[in-house]
């Protein structure tokens, strides 16, 4: 893992979501975030992001304050201690899928309001959320933060990131956009229940952790939160917005962009490694996003969009688009409208 960089952060609305369950005790909340180091008054701004290293000391006061490592979000809870209980059955499985299955079934020990199932669809693998939570109002941030734990502990199982292809979620859609890496290319609110899909193939992979790395993501796993919220000002999200702004015909250079930024390509390199990206890499979720973005407008033809995603051929465009969903762009645009 990654360590926490200082301009790592996290959006104020999962943590002012968090503090549900003592929002009738201020002297509780005001004491957990004084030992969090968080300014109260920014909880209270809807695009407010607050640093990193102080949401990881939340959590970890929230835990020892509500003796709940999902916050009191569940009518059942997640006690102190549950998810290194489940991270050490999960290391015994040999692939990612058994892995996963077993995930969902320690989970529902504890959290009840709440369901992960996996599903596969097309290629694609799918989990899937139901939920059964009175309050609405907490959902959204609920399933966030469940999808996060799930997501997080599959990319340390296999020591990689798994990009996901769509996200589709049964509330309200947040103020801030995060970029694709977050929730995938092609995100959806208001749907009849949340889901998430990402490439089968992914199931496949061994489970490469032991004991000795357990121990040392348990020291550190409140990081899991910061990474799939962490700040748009990363250095990664910085060149995906900068090259999503201009046509891929355009693109600069790793070399070009380095200058751009006032720093060495060597160090561009380094900074974006840091962050778990290359450069090619980012470009790659560019093309995603364009593309996906693309076939939402009926007015585009396919091969117009296959160009404007930067594919020299239609027929590259359509293989590559096969493995990130499963289905030809065409298949994917005429269910996409029918949904």
């Amino acid at each position: 893992m990654r360590p926490m960089r200082e301009q790592d952060s996290v959006a104020a609305y999962l943590v002012k979501a968090a503090l549900h369950g003592i929002q009738d005790s201020p002297e509780r909340v005001a004491a957990v975030l004084h030992q969090a180091g968080i300014d109260p008054a920014l909880l209270e701004q809807d695009d407010a992001r607050l640093p990193a290293t102080a949401v990881s000391s939340f959590w970890l006061a929230m835990d020892a304050e509500l003796n709940d490592e999902f916050f009191g979000f569940d009518s059942h809870g997640l006690p102190s201690g549950s998810f290194a209980l489940i991270c050490r059955a999960l290391i015994q499985e040999p692939t990612l899928a058994k892995a996963l299955a077993q995930c969902f079934k320690y989970l529902g020990f504890f959290i009840h309001d709440i369901r992960g199932s996996l599903e596969l669809r097309n290629g694609q693998a799918v989990i899937c959320l139901d939920s059964s939570m009175d309050k609405q109002a907490l959902k959204g941030a609920a399933e966030e933060i469940y999808l996060s734990i799930v997501l997080g502990v599959m990319c340390w199982l296999i020591g990689r990131r798994i990009p996901l292809n769509r996200a589709r979620f049964s509330t309200l859609a947040p103020s801030l956009e995060a970029t694709p890496w977050h929730w995938g290319p092609l995100v959806e609110f208001e749907c009849p229940r949340t889901e998430v899909s990402f490439d089968a193939s992914y199931l496949k992979l061994p489970v490469i952790q032991d004991q000795a790395a357990l121990r040392s993501f348990l020291r550190s796993c409140p990081q899991w939160l910061v990474v799939r919220f962490r700040n748009n000002g990363g250095i990664a999200s910085k060149v995906f917005r900068r090259l999503r702004s201009q046509p891929s015909s355009e693109w600069p250079t790793l070399k070009e962009l380095a200058q751009e930024l006032r720093l060495s390509e060597q160090m561009l390199r380094r900074q974006l490694a840091r962050e778990g990206f290359t450069y090619q890499a980012i470009k790659h979720e560019v093309r995603r996003a364009i593309a996906f973005a693309l076939l939402s407008d009926k007015t585009i033809s396919i091969s117009e969009i296959a160009v404007q995603a930067g594919f020299q051929e239609p027929s590259a465009f359509h293989r590559i688009f096969r493995r990130w969903t499963g289905e030809s762009p065409g298949q994917f645009r005429q269910r996409l409208w029918r949904d």
